[in-house]
């Protein structure tokens, strides 16, 4: 009887392999500024989500992230999402987060305010971005600050990177071309 379930739902275009995911562009997040940010606005461009923290290894990546937005703004946006959950590498309020990037790297690609980016507390748009049943494209474990999320131009995952990935490698670049 399931199996019988099964087929007729395939055929009407449902299936176990296609998550019922909303859309990236179904978000909208407070900035660290206190303003809104919201993903409907991007449609048409790539998005590359970050994780970030100010008082990790990984942090001077803020300058190539930087670096990355202002060659490709046109068909490009990046969000960073400051987090604490790695090792209290992201300590600071929201203010101090960003007087940090703005002095250190001049960053002007928008800024989330901080969040969790996995555990009980995961922000739901972390969730969207992590978990295949959400997204319907894949699974992304965030082991550390600096793992980035690129999404297509129509707001579905392209592929993600772990840290040691750096915003200008080819293996981010490739997509952008």
């Amino acid at each position: 009887m399931k199996y019988l379930l099964f087929v007729m739902l395939s055929l009407f275009g449902f299936s176990k392999n296609k998550a019922q995911a909303k859309s990236i562009y179904s978000f909208k997040v407070e900035a660290l500024d206190g303003s809104t940010i919201d993903f409907s606005k991007f449609k048409g461009k790539k998005i590359l989500v970050v994780n970030t923290a100010s008082e990790c290894g990984f942090t001077p990546q803020y300058a190539d992230l930087e670096k990355l937005y202002e060659a490709y703004k046109s068909k490009l946006v990046i969000v960073g999402f400051p987090a604490n959950n790695f090792g209290g590498q992201e300590p600071g309020a929201n203010h101090e987060i960003a007087t940090f990037c703005q002095k250190n790297y001049g960053v002007t690609f928008p800024m989330a305010a901080k969040i969790s980016v996995k555990g009980d507390n995961i922000a739901p748009i972390y969730k969207f971005l992590t978990q295949k049943k959400e997204n319907g494209v894949k699974d992304t474990e965030i082991k550390w600050n600096f793992t980035k999320i690129l999404l297509d131009e129509k707001g579905h995952i392209l592929n993600s990177f772990e840290s040691k990935i750096t915003p200008m490698s080819e293996n981010i670049t490739k997509y952008l071309r």
